[in-house]
């Protein structure tokens, strides 16, 4: 089975169809690149996948469960995680307590009370940092980081409550070639225990580090299949074409 399956999918806001029996079906630890020219509907997929919008019509389903309706807070208590392209981490705290705070979300409001929980995750807290080579900047404000380590740290954070699913909406966009490559590398271990699904634009990067892809266009699913499949593919060719 499927870790998850979004089949049918239709969202419509006024007259505008943004999407139009879209689908998407990702599996335990398989990374996921959806692509798509400008205005194909790649974001509007992710925003229904992940509770931020509720399809006009189809069904979402996640480990086995139908999620459709779910708010994003039930989503995330299920195993999904989502981080947004426009950074969230708060700049004027430490990449330390940036960390801590999104580990802290995942306590019991009596083990934020009656316990120092603090000092219990420190060593997580420094794990996170060192897997996203930041634990140098561990109390360095986030605000002094670069655009593209504050993408990083904000991966970090995505990952603190052990999610099943990761999505992420162009995390590369405005890194530099050098932060995108060592963005490529500081995805992959996570492939263990996590699967992953990636709206990016740089097809390069997706080239390199998903298993599978899916190709929208004009809010419909033109192709999906593996990495050599799709760029065999003289529909996707053609519709990349078409935008250069």
């Amino acid at each position: 089975m499927p870790l998850l399956e979004a089949a049918g999918i239709r969202k419509v806001f006024g007259k505008l169809t943004a999407l139009d029996d879209a689908a998407l079906t990702v599996g335990e630890n398989e990374f996921h690149g959806l692509i798509g020219p400008n205005g194909s509907g790649k974001s509007t997929l992710m925003k229904c996948i992940a509770g931020a919008e509720v399809p006009t019509q189809g069904k979402v389903s996640f480990v086995n469960s139908d999620i459709t309706t779910f708010t994003p807070t039930e989503r995330a208590r299920a195993g999904m995680s989502l981080k947004f392209q426009i950074t969230s981490v708060l700049p004027s705290l430490t990449l330390y307590d940036n960390i801590l705070l999104a580990l802290q979300a995942q306590c019991s409001l009596f083990d934020l009370v009656f316990s120092r929980t603090r000092g219990a995750l420190h060593d997580q807290v420094m794990t996170m940092l060192r897997q996203f080579r930041l634990a140098d900047r561990a109390f360095d404000a986030a605000a002094a980081l670069s655009h593209g380590q504050q993408q990083w740290l904000e991966i970090a954070m995505a990952l603190a409550g052990k999610p099943k699913l990761l999505l992420l909406d162009e995390p590369t966009g405005g890194m530099s070639l050098e932060e995108r490559r060592v963005t490529g590398e500081l995805l992959q271990p996570i492939k263990k225990h996590c699967s992953l699904v990636i709206v990016e634009h740089d097809l390069d990067f997706i080239r390199d580090i998903c298993d599978r892809l899916t190709v929208l266009d004009q809010g419909k699913v033109l192709a999906s299949g593996t990495v050599s499949e799709i760029q065999a593919n003289t529909s996707v060719q053609e519709i990349y074409l078409r935008r250069a």
